[in-house]
């Protein structure tokens, strides 16, 4: 929205005055920053004119930093093709294109698939990213031609003027203009979580933000030469690194790739040595042996499935600025709530204005001059705010700004002092001195007004105390600490907060999931609590005033532990009861919308702000609700267990045969004897037993929170699943050996064995079952049993069941692998269900599901 310019008072000599060591900015003398950029010093605060920024574009002095949602499309393309996976495989699909025929190249197909599929869909995901984080984007208020209006930070040109207010993030490097008691915060560039003073002069860097009061500053260096630009590109990347879940896949693929190289050498001068008299037969024995210890779809599925998480998340107007924060919120076990924005919304109402000390004797109601004054001074301190927080807004709702009345110095709200003041000249000239905040720290304890101040808090009102001040309003910004002793209470004003409506049962999905909720807010305690109780919180009878929280760490935990309820909290302190939370080992989720949450959100394993929170929350959550929708986030849970426990559950079956296929190849090499399959043939069993059921699994819903050891559970099933179909697979082949004298009725005796016992792999994976899972698997075992019964599929496969002694003695080895691969599971099982509920005892459980995440035959409640 545009609007003219304010007349400022900053001389414009002070515009291009400025050192670089006024302020002391931290960060102003990095090493290897270029110089500030000094030429056209002059400009007056309306900001440039149409000409001169056309004219900054043409010179390409834009701030073109790139959009922070996603990778090219290039890139993306790169990613999915240029694969160590895909490099392996493209090699074994040459060589068998060389040596023929076209059945045994089908795997090659297979991944040509499997990337198309991958590209397809991360750049669907990419485009929905795109279009939300444009909505989502920061946008600064710049000066042009005397009017400032709201652009995208991409549109900001060298010299700029860009206004600056509480919560506003910093987009690029500036020099002060203008300077009304403005505090920048740079913990995220400095580590240091003082705000810092900043004067006409001060450097600004991009990254840090703005926790009170207002100003200009004129942009000095933009895009990629901004300070920290670099780094928040790559910080807030589109990306699929940093989880768990790819760091165990990862592992999984290095182990896999040791274990393939001497195997496959071995494999490799085995099948040659003995195909000597048939070099094609053996290279491609070779290549049937090689292609299945690869688990190629597991990474792709693992990409699919975060990609399309990622557009059904973007269907419910959440923007996901991190992909592994789908991940990561389905690990949450904790979640951390401000009141303000997310339990209640951030429109208010006052209910009441009640006069209170001395004042109130013999006032006579609404008609009496002392409460005409008061809503005078409460409609000058509400015009006075530029950038009005939720209860000043609903003061200048309800009392508009008198006539006469002008503000003579000011002192801005900020969440660590919890009040702001102003100095006012009413109509006839007299001056006086004005604070309005939180009661309990305008006021010293025991005041009578503060026990009227407890009772509206029970009842879940906000109360600020409207108090004269009898000294200068600079003596008590100087000295906050000695501020009780100095006022006078006035009035008090009783603010309504609305409950928004999804809260009760959005935290009645935490409670059933086992996610404990904490409400942390700078409010009244009483009045949190009270809220909390509306919404049927436990422990919302014992809230918890944050000034009496002990400082050392443990000790904090102890507290936190014990209770839910927390008002009166600063920001520093927010911070302190995420840290220590984290370590007792929970995964902690902070919610919020203020600048006074940005620390805690920085500091959270997952940080979701709301659409409509400041500018610098947005930047620094990596989940943004865009519809300010507190009800999203159960959506944003359940995408990520769905992610997580079906892509455990596929890599079941993906790493079940990967170990069969190495010992496959182990006891080839040893008996120096033909390798058992082609490659034909293992195209067919890993596309009926794995490719197109994970898939289908890997999309499917999925309820069951998410716990850690991804590798040693996928391992605890795969493990003795692979040994077993390769025992059995092994000793159907040699007594089919002893039977035929025909390679092609061996390796079609095998074949059977090796995919009844995957099937039923399958079949333990794919529990509890649905209606879809059950004619999944019946469809899968239908299409083999087409292969084996139709000709052409017999010719085009090379199999042939030859006689019935060969066959059934295929399938009872088969039955009894299953037998034992049951047992097995059902003892494995138990071990699991035990460490889940010591867990649980110990806080850390997976809630009231019915399992574990992907764990097959156990979980993943639909």
């Amino acid at each position: 929205m545009d609007r003219p310019v304010a007349t400022t008072s900053t001389p414009a000599s002070t515009e291009a005055g400025g050192s670089a060591e006024a302020g002391g900015s931290a960060g102003a003398e990095e090493p290897g920053v270029q110089a500030d950029h000094e030429s056209d010093q002059g400009h007056a605060p309306g900001g440039l004119t149409a000409a001169e920024v056309a004219e900054r574009v043409a010179d390409g002095r834009v701030n073109d930093v790139p959009v922070r949602s996603s990778r090219s499309v290039g890139e993306i393309v790169r990613a999915n093709v240029f694969t160590r996976i895909n490099a392996i495989v493209g090699v074994l699909f040459v060589l068998i294109v060389i040596v023929g025929p076209v059945q045994d190249a089908l795997f090659g197909g297979v991944i040509i698939a499997n990337t198309l599929i991958g590209v397809i869909q991360e750049v669907r995901a990419k485009r929905t990213l795109d279009r939300l984080a444009v909505v989502g984007e920061a946008r600064p208020v710049v000066r042009r031609d005397g009017v400032a209006a709201e652009l995208a930070a991409a549109e900001i040109v060298l010299d700029d003027v860009i206004e600056l207010g509480a919560g506003d993030k910093i987009a690029v490097d500036g020099l002060l203009l203008e300077a009304d008691n403005l505090e920048v915060d740079e913990s995220l560039l400095t580590g240091e979580a003082d705000p810092v003073h900043k004067q006409p002069g001060d450097h600004v860097m991009s990254g840090s933000f703005v926790v009170a009061g207002s100003g200009a500053f004129r942009a000095t260096r933009v895009g990629r030469e901004a300070y920290a630009a670099q780094l928040a590109e790559e910080a807030s990347r589109f990306t699929l690194v940093h989880s768990q879940l790819r760091n165990g896949i990862n592992t999984i693929l290095r182990v896999v790739t040791w274990m393939i190289i001497p195997t496959g050498i071995a494999l490799i001068i085995s099948q040659i040595a003995v195909n000597d008299d048939d070099l094609a037969e053996g290279v491609r024995r070779m290549v049937a042996g090689l292609v299945p210890m690869v688990p190629e779809g597991l990474v792709l599925l693992t990409s699919v499935a975060f990609a399309v998480g990622v557009v059904r998340l973007g269907r419910r107007q959440c923007l996901v600025q991190e992909l592994p924060a789908i991940e990561g919120l389905a690990r949450v076990d904790v979640v951390c709530l401000d009141k303000t924005g997310t339990l209640t919304e951030a429109a208010m109402d006052v209910a009441e204005l009640r006069l209170v000390g001395p004042v109130a004797d013999g006032v006579d109601g609404a008609d009496g001059a002392v409460r005409d004054r008061v809503v005078a001074v409460l409609g000058t301190l509400g015009a006075a705010d530029r950038r009005p927080n939720p209860s000043m807004q609903a003061i200048i709702d309800a009392y508009p700004a008198p006539a006469g009345w002008s503000v003579q110095a000011e002192v801005p709200f900020s969440s660590a002092r919890k009040w702001s003041g102003a100095e006012l000249a009413d109509p006839a000239g007299a001056t006086s001195t004005w604070l309005i905040g939180a009661p309990d720290v305008l006021l010293p304890a025991g005041h009578p007004a503060l026990t009227e101040v407890d009772e509206f808090g029970a009842q879940g009102l906000r109360v600020l105390l409207l108090a004269s001040l009898d000294v200068p309003l600079a003596t008590v910004a100087a000295d906050p600490a000695g501020v009780p002793a100095r006022t006078t209470p006035v009035a008090l004003v009783v603010i309504a907060q609305r409950l928004r409506p999804e809260a009760p049962e959005t935290l009645r999905y935490f409670a059933e999931q086992g996610v404990a909720a904490k409400v942390i807010s700078g409010d009244n305690a009483l009045s949190v609590g009270a809220v909390a109780r509306t919404l049927g919180l436990p422990g919302a009878d014992d809230p918890v005033d944050a000034r009496t929280l002990p400082e050392e760490q443990d000790a904090l935990a102890d507290v936190l532990e014990t209770h839910s309820i927390f008002g009166r909290v600063s920001p520093r302190q927010k911070r302190e009861m995420v840290a220590a939370l984290q370590s007792r080992g929970h995964t902690v989720a902070m919610t919020g919308d203020g600048v006074n949450d940005v620390l805690a959100l920085k500091d959270a394993d997952i940080g979701v702000s709301m659409g409509s929170g400041s500018q610098a929350t947005r930047a620094v959550a990596q989940i943004v609700l865009l519809n300010n929708s507190f009800a999203t986030l159960p959506s944003v849970v359940g995408e990520g267990r769905r992610v997580i426990g079906n892509i455990e559950r596929v890599a079941n079956l993906f790493l079940t045969k990967t170990v069969y296929s190495v010992l496959l190849a182990v006891v080839v090499v040893i008996t120096q004897v033909p390798y058992p399959f082609l490659p034909r043939h293992l195209t067919l069993i890993g596309s009926l037993t794995i490719g197109i059921p994970a898939f289908f699994l890997a999309l499917a819903p999925n309820a069951e929170r998410a716990r850690p050891d991804f590798v040693g559970r996928v391992l605890r099933f795969a493990m003795p699943a692979g040994v077993l179909a390769a025992a059995a697979t092994l000793v159907s082949y040699f007594v089919a050996r002893s039977i035929y004298d025909d390679l092609d009725a061996e390796t079609s005796m095998a074949t059977l064995t090796l995919f009844l016992i995957a099937l039923w792999a399958l079949v333990i994976v794919a529990r509890p079952y649905t209606w879809w899972r059950i004619l999944l698997v019946a469809v899968m075992a239908a299409a083999f049993a087409l292969v084996l019964a139709v000709p052409f599929g017999q010719e085009f496969f090379q199999l042939s069941l030859v006689g019935s002694k060969g066959p059934w003695t295929g399938v009872a080895l088969a039955a009894v692998a299953a037998v034992a691969l049951e047992i097995v599971w059902f003892f494995t099982r138990r071990h699991l269900d035990a460490e889940a509920a010591r867990a649980r005892a110990h806080g850390h459980g997976g809630g009231h599901g019915h399992g574990h995440g992907g764990v097959p035959g156990h979980g993943g409640g639909e």
